[in-house]
């Protein structure tokens, strides 16, 4: 295929909400859909896998030493990935079974932080399944604090996919402008921001970033309504009872480098949505403004990265 073309899609989909394994299984099939339709690239929303906790603000999450609260953060950990076990070899293969690279929005226990908190992180599987980067989100928004820890700069990497560089970050990461000017500088000319799920959230700042680093700009979001949450989950019951008809109603959308919209917002449907990217209109749209090129200044402002992946041990034998 010309490397010139991307194609990409965007899975907009529903979680097995809080359970790991169902929801790897129908990811993979998005996966499998994907790469069936030639996509170069398949993109899920944020913390899609195992889901996002939407119990927080309906529950009255922040309640301290409650043992309600601690029984539903107790099973989150339990389906959360874990990548040293070996929960995603089997995307993995697949990927390099059908030539597909992924984004994947999950939640990751992190083996070289303990292995109890929890991180938003976004994981690229390259087409050879190998797993390239894990970006775990730097400022958890919110009522998220109550979930996940804050990560750090390690993730904060670009991928060469075709003639195109690829870069991603977690939902409000995408209004953080130094970790945009991050991947600006490193070449990114395909911006995935992943979202747990509202259109209010990509319409604007999608076509917003688009016109400011004249890139790609896929926005791709979850799906989750009061009839998807499982009945099997701790304090199900008092979930149902909290919660709204809606908590997440997708949104997902590409803008082009210039601004205007490939593929509008996408509310409430769920599938897979496939649009082909022209490397061409990258090159045209840099020609008047490029942000980390000739539109910058590194003799008067510069950016200084640490992408060390922070723990608490450093061993030494």
């Amino acid at each position: 295929m010309n490397e010139e073309f991307l194609k990409v899609g965007l899975a907009q989909i529903s979680p097995v909400w809080l359970n790991k394994k169902k929801t790897i299984e129908k990811i993979e099939t998005f996966v499998a859909e994907a790469g069936d339709k030639d996509c170069d690239l398949v993109v899920f929303g944020e913390a899609i896998l195992p889901g996002y906790p939407f119990w927080l603000s309906i529950t009255n999450g922040s309640a301290f030493n409650n043992k309600i609260q601690k029984e539903i953060h107790a099973h989150y950990i339990k389906h959360a990935l874990e990548i040293e076990k070996g929960d995603l070899e089997g995307l993995c293969k697949l990927a390099a079974e059908k030539n597909i690279a992924i984004y994947l929005g999950t939640i990751e226990r992190a083996k070289n932080r303990g292995g109890h908190s929890l991180y938003c992180s976004l994981v690229y599987i390259d087409k050879e399944g190998v797993i390239q980067s894990v970006h775990r989100k730097l400022q958890p928004t919110y009522e998220e604090r109550l979930a996940w820890s804050p990560g750090d700069g390690h993730g904060l990497r670009v991928h060469g996919l075709k003639q195109f560089t690829v870069g991603g970050l977690n939902c409000w990461e995408n209004w953080m402008p130094l970790s945009r000017t991050a991947l600006y500088g490193m070449g990114e000319n395909v911006h995935i921001a992943v979202w747990p799920g509202a259109k209010r959230n990509t319409e604007n700042i999608t076509r917003f970033i688009a016109e400011e680093s004249r890139s790609y700009v896929i926005s791709v979001s979850g799906l989750l309504t009061k009839a998807d949450i499982p009945t099997d989950i701790p304090h199900a019951d008092y979930i149902l009872d909290n919660a709204p008809a809606v908590m997440a109603n997708g949104g997902s959308c590409i803008a082009a480098p210039s601004g205007k919209w490939l593929l509008e917002p996408i509310v409430a449907k769920e599938g897979l949505f496939v649009e082909t990217l022209d490397f061409n209109r990258i090159l045209e749209e840099r020609q008047n403004f490029d942000v980390a090129g000739h539109y910058s200044r590194p003799d008067v402002t510069q950016l200084i990265v640490n992408r060390e992946r922070q723990a608490i041990l450093k061993i030494k034998e």
